[in-house]
């Protein structure tokens, strides 16, 4: 072979790395739309309609892509998968948010991305529980594996249950300003935080569900439309149960707009169809790896936009996620090469076998075929004699 050219190493690289970059990219994108929801939260736009909203630009803008790209691939609808995506629709689009939304309510946008490094823990443990994943602690990447977990958890509460002094790198006039939104937010910080942690147990199980209805239905972008499709008329029917006011409906050109806007398009018809296509190569773990880096973004452009403090058990918190999210990856990386490496051999292998059993299997045949010439077999060798 021939030495490669600089573009084609260049594309060469951009495919080894380009799971990572999207995973990476989609953290920045919830990132903004942490931010944006909550202002326009506190303009007092309710969550159950945000949620319905963001689903209706998702759909608009999902669906054209899904219905000309995919009219060819697209499988049929069957019921088990009709099913299937009705519970994808309520898991994430109304459960999830909805939770979310509140959580973020009661505690504050840093608050909400730090308890969402959960997630990578929960989900491990559920695709554990389905045989998604398997550990074997003989194997250093495998143990990487939930080792890294355990670090990343570790740095979640820490972030969590320890503040101590605040870290001013910006601003301190909003310090005064916000101890007294913390007073306040503090009365309601264990039914947020149980509101968080019961998002991320549905979030978890999107993914585990996600994972297995693309096995079926391995088209992601008509995959994505529909389950935006069901988010909205799942998320209406509670907004209407749960809004009795018509007026919240309202929408203008304002954050709430924007939040719907950005939401939808960036968190959930963007980051749906990506995180499908990872998680169909790479699994659900490595997707939801990447999760902590959300909350140190969020940090920064918290306290930027929001005027929220930063503590010292923040910072602490974040190295110890950014060490176990670069631990779980590397043992996903690794494995990855070892099964790679497996399947290259098991192919040469079959490869060198596959003449000696064509042979066999012609070999079976002819004798078969002769038997059938010759009639039912008695047991007694019908073989004439030679003349």
């Amino acid at each position: 072979m021939g030495d490669q050219t600089p573009c084609e190493k260049l594309c060469l690289g951009l495919k080894k790395v380009k799971h990572y970059m999207a995973m990476v990219s989609l953290q920045f994108g919830y990132a903004g739309m942490y931010i944006i929801t909550m202002v326009s939260l506190k303009h007092g736009m309710s969550h159950y309609i945000l949620a319905v909203y963001r689903h209706v630009v998702a759909t608009l803008v999902i669906a054209p892509f899904a219905f000309v790209l995919e009219r060819k691939i697209r499988p049929k609808l069957t019921l088990s998968i009709f099913l299937r995506i009705m519970v994808l629709g309520f898991l994430e689009p109304v459960l999830d948010q909805n939770l979310y939304y509140l959580g973020m309510k009661y505690t504050s946008a840093t608050f909400s991305s730090a308890t969402t490094n959960a997630l990578p823990a929960i989900t491990f443990l559920m695709a554990l529980c389905f045989r998604l994943e398997t550990v074997n602690f003989k194997k250093l990447h495998s143990a990487a594996k939930a080792i890294g977990t355990v670090i990343t958890v570790t740095g979640a509460m820490v972030m969590t249950l320890y503040k101590g002094p605040v870290i001013d790198f910006i601003r301190s006039h909003g310090a005064a300003h916000h101890g007294t939104s913390n007073e306040s937010g503090n009365q309601h910080l264990l039914t947020g935080t149980l509101m968080l942690l019961g998002s991320c147990c549905a979030w978890a199980g999107f993914f585990i569900l996600q994972s297995f209805t693309l096995k079926k239905y391995p088209a992601e972008l008509s995959l994505t439309a529909l389950i935006c499709v069901m988010g909205v008329v799942e998320g209406a029917a509670v907004s209407l149960v749960m809004e009795r006011d018509m007026g919240a409906w309202k929408i203008g050109f304002d954050s709430r707009l924007l939040a719907a806007a950005y939401s939808g398009v960036v968190c959930s018809g963007i980051a749906y169809y990506v995180q499908g296509v990872v998680i169909r190569e790479r699994g659900p773990v490595f997707v939801t790896s990447f999760s902590p880096l959300c909350m140190i973004t969020t940090a920064a452009l918290g306290s930027l936009v929001l005027a929220e403090q930063i503590h010292l058990g923040s910072i602490i918190g974040a190295v110890l996620i950014v060490w176990g999210l670069y631990t779980v990856v590397w043992g996903k990386s690794k494995e990855r090469i070892n099964s790679s490496k497996l399947q290259m051999t098991n192919e040469k292998t079959g490869t060198q076998e596959l003449p000696i059993k064509d042979s066999s299997t012609k070999l079976s045949s002819s004798i078969n075929f002769a038997n059938s010439i010759q009639g039912p077999d008695d047991g007694m060798s019908k073989i004439p004699p030679k003349s």
